[in-house]
């Protein structure tokens, strides 16, 4: 890691310091320090600094691997990272999965562990002195706040949201992963000083969220411990360390080797060029996939063989046939393994009607599916395959997410046009 100046501080708070650093950038530097209840109760706590900034850096590296937008930049020190500078929206937006904390008093009746689906999210307003009130979605159109330049309305607010909702999902898909229990979390936006686009800032770590393994309130590995205390020790804060360190060691496994692949088998080689195309769109989703050529008409014996070498690797796989003319490539692959299928014929004007036909028209007890385009076959093996690895559903979910936000701005323009 390269060593780094920190220029002038720009900010502090309870737990970190923001530094100004060169190129619209700035330094997040955590402090060995713990608070709760609006910082009425606060400890110093050794080396908390270096598992929070290694917490949030993981989260970060997560996070922008699967295609959220945020500030993080890398990590420049055991205690901080850089990040773009941005000009932070004073709102925490809160996602539950499961009622629990502040929520049961804020709404009497509703007992521990009532489960939210889709999650429930909510608006508070920073304010330390007034406790962080909480905001309807209108009191924060009305405040038109303007930061960086931005001022806060109900386009930027449906972004927030947005992104506030898939986020939670995603890392609580993560967790899942590993027999933890994502409850809820809470996460700050900013306006980047670059180009004005609204990225997740400040940080994520224990701070910010409520985690039970195995869904079990027991053993709950948050903060939460921390502000439970009726008298804090120094062994009670040696307990809440552990927790923090459990937490970050098992970010490690955030991102683990591709669980499944997609196969690409090709009638003739003059298909390839179409199965590259599918290849590389399926890399991009972060899972392997392998290209060969068989003819099922010509060689069954050794299309079947190929089928099962990638049977006997246990390995989640999804074949892809491209084939045109008379498609028999699908449904010989789908009548013989058990694996997905999909076709994707290299359709051409002359014979497009007859080459898509042989492809839908299937006889009975076959369920290869039909894609027509290269991108779209890719997505469709992307998708079967996110059903046991949660990088490539959160991926996906990304990009679903993406596609949202660039609608969003889209009809936000037009809108600005015909205004003018």
């Amino acid at each position: 890691m390269a060593e780094i100046t920190p220029g002038k501080k720009l900010a502090e708070g309870k737990t970190k310091i923001i530094y100004e650093l060169p190129n619209n950038q700035v330094l997040l530097q955590s402090k060995d320090r713990i608070s709760a209840h609006n910082a009425l109760r606060t400890n110093d706590l050794e080396g908390k600094a270096a598992i929070s900034n290694n917490t949030a850096c993981k989260v970060f590296e997560y996070l922008t691997k699967i295609g959220v937008k945020n500030h993080f930049v890398k990590k420049h020190s055991e205690t901080g990272f850089s990040a773009i500078n941005c000009a932070m929206v004073p709102i925490e937006w809160v996602t539950r999965r499961v009622a629990t904390g502040s929520f049961l008093k804020r709404n009497q009746g509703v007992e521990e562990g009532y489960r939210f689906a889709p999650v429930k999210l909510e608006f508070f307003y920073k304010d330390d002195a007034a406790g962080d009130p909480q905001w309807s979605r209108e009191q924060i159109i009305e405040a038109k706040m303007n930061c960086g330049g931005v001022v806060i309305g109900p386009h930027e607010v449906d972004i927030m949201s947005k992104m506030t909702v898939v986020i939670f999902e995603v890392l609580e898909r993560a967790w899942s992963s590993m027999d933890c229990s994502l409850i809820d979390m809470k996460i700050e936006f900013g306006i980047s000083a670059e180009n004005g686009e609204i990225l997740l800032a400040d940080i994520i770590d224990s701070d910010s969220w409520r985690l039970w393994p195995q869904g079990d309130r027991r053993l709950m590995k948050d903060k939460q411990v921390y502000r439970d205390f009726k008298e804090v020790t120094d062994e009670g804060l040696q307990q809440v360390k552990r927790n923090f360190q459990w937490v970050a060691d098992r970010l490690d496994s955030f991102i683990p080797p591709p669980k499944g692949q997609a196969v690409v088998i090709m009638g003739s080689p003059s298909d390839m060029a179409h199965g590259e195309k599918i290849r590389d769109m399926c890399r991009t989703f972060g899972f392997p996939c392998h290209l060969r050529v068989s003819s099922a008409h010509k060689g069954t014996d050794e299309t079947l063989n190929i089928v099962a070498q990638y049977e006997a690797t246990g390995t989640p796989t999804v074949f892809i046939a491209v084939a045109g003319r008379s498609n028999g490539l699908g449904p010989v692959l789908s009548g013989n393994t058990s694996f997905p299928v999909i076709n994707c014929p290299p359709v051409k004007a002359e014979w497009g009607p007859q080459d898509i036909w042989s492809s839908l028209r299937l006889p009975s007890g076959l369920g290869c599916s039909t894609v027509m385009s290269p991108d779209g076959a890719a997505w469709c093996a992307a998708q079967m395959l996110s059903l046991t690895d949660h990088v490539i559903w959160s991926t996906v979910r990304a990009r679903q997410m993406n596609t949202w936000l660039g609608l969003k701005a889209s009809d936000k323009k037009l809108q600005a046009t015909d205004r003018n």
